[in-house]
């Protein structure tokens, strides 16, 4: 039977090691085995049952129901994320930013990252930012807590071993979502650095030898895509992300 550490489960699952250590220790979901010297292994087993977690969540179930359902219990499911957005909501008319960042930090811990910026994040931001006045302010306030949680996190990434990238905006207006992308980019191995700046004008010839990524918001029109196919046959290492 195969034998797995945290840090390969981790990568072979697309769930962040201190994720894995919050659905144990908090709500019970995994029982890995441990070494002499206190190290968690993985089998097969634990790698399938964190793969079915992640689809229940995946669907909208929150992670307090999630060993429930995995028992056969017969539990009413309501939508998960909703609850965490209302909860984030809830924190933001507070205004204030200690607690905010406590929130982020919390739930960064105990979800899935892709799922946290499609059904949490992403959702909250569109919600405030169809209000023009206190709901654009609190909009501007989740955007810093969010790009400072993730630059924490792609600091972190970076101390690891992985593959160097560069993310740049291409045409994009929304700069806390390229962040945000760094931050999807960076659960597949990628140890990434982000151009904060969204550019209308690419310049791959400036970072020779590089791995970059590319992110446009809307889906890439025809020129740019032309143009991307272009800087691929000169030899850049040169990928659209997402759109």
């Amino acid at each position: 039977m195969a034998i797995y550490s945290i840090g390969d489960v981790a990568e072979r699952c697309g769930i962040n090691p201190v994720t894995l250590r919050a659905w144990q220790r908090r709500y019970g979901l995994l029982k890995p085995q441990r070494t002499e010297g206190g190290h968690r292994q993985f089998d097969d087993e634990d790698v399938q049952r964190i793969e079915e977690i992640k689809r229940w969540m995946e669907s909208g179930v929150p992670v307090g129901k999630v060993r429930a359902l995995l028992d056969g219990e017969n539990v009413r499911v309501h939508d998960g994320w909703t609850t965490l957005q209302e909860e984030l909501m809830s924190v933001l008319r507070h205004a204030r930013p200690s607690k905010l960042r406590a929130k982020v930090a919390a739930i960064g811990r105990e979800n899935p990252i892709d799922a946290l910026i499609d059904h949490v994040y992403m959702p909250v931001r569109q919600r405030l930012g169809l209000d023009q006045n206190t709901a654009r302010t609190m909009c501007s306030l989740l955007d810093g807590v969010l790009i400072d949680y993730v630059a924490f996190c792609l600091t972190g990434v970076r101390k690891k071993a992985g593959k160097d990238a560069l993310l740049i905006g291409w045409g994009a207006e929304d700069r806390t979502r390229i962040w945000l992308e760094a931050w999807r980019l960076s659960q597949s191995g990628w140890r990434i650095d982000v151009l904060a700046e969204p550019l209308d004008i690419l310049r791959p010839e400036l970072f020779p030898g590089q791995q970059l990524f590319v992110w446009t918001e809307k889906k890439m029109t025809r020129r740019q895509l032309e143009q991307l196919e272009q800087w691929q046959q000169l030899g850049f290492s040169i990928t659209p992300h997402g759109n």
